[in-house]
């Protein structure tokens, strides 16, 4: 074969559209309560470089070390913005559950409770506290939080999400 994909190449019972993790969950799915959980990681040097390039923080307590040491603290501080991003609804399996019926996130807030080191394991976790009907969709109002490696409270703070329903009322 040169490259090209013969017709007799095709496989009948493939289709790309049935590769998702799960079936698509919507609105009328959700329960109060339902927790998802993104995986720990452990936030190095490398994250806070790569925060530091996307959002243009030039502050030297997220990026030089002696800085931070010289102002009491062990290691470099992560930004709050830094330690939010982790709730981000992507990196759970929150999106891959609502699949066909996630529209979008309408707001985000986080209260910082604790500091953040470079180094420090975080265990970020989304909860449905909420759920508003509309006639064709709902909001998701989710609790978010992070905890790091001493099992404390880093951040807490509340997401909204629009998602389909199945049937309107």
């Amino acid at each position: 074969s040169n490259g090209r994909i013969m017709m007799n190449d095709i496989d009948p019972d493939f289709d790309p559209r049935k590769h998702t993790l799960t079936d698509s969950s919507y609105f009328e799915d959700l329960e109060i309560g339902q927790r998802f959980l993104s995986p720990s990681r452990t936030l190095g040097e490398a994250s806070f470089a790569a925060f530091q390039m996307a959002c243009c923080d030039n502050h030297p307590i997220h990026y030089d070390v002696e800085y931070c040491r010289r102002r009491g603290h062990p290691n470099l501080l992560a930004h709050g913005m830094q330690v939010a991003i982790q709730t981000a609804p992507g990196a759970g399996m929150l999106p891959h559950v609502l699949e066909d019926s996630l529209i979008g996130l309408l707001e985000q807030s986080s209260k910082f409770l604790k500091p953040v080191y470079c180094g420090d394991t975080i265990y970020p976790a989304l909860e449905i506290v909420d759920l508003t009907p509309g006639n064709t969709t709902g909001v998701i109002t989710l609790r978010s939080t992070v905890h790091n490696q001493h099992r404390q409270l880093v951040l807490e703070g509340e997401q909204k999400m629009l998602v389909r329903k199945c049937t309107a009322d």
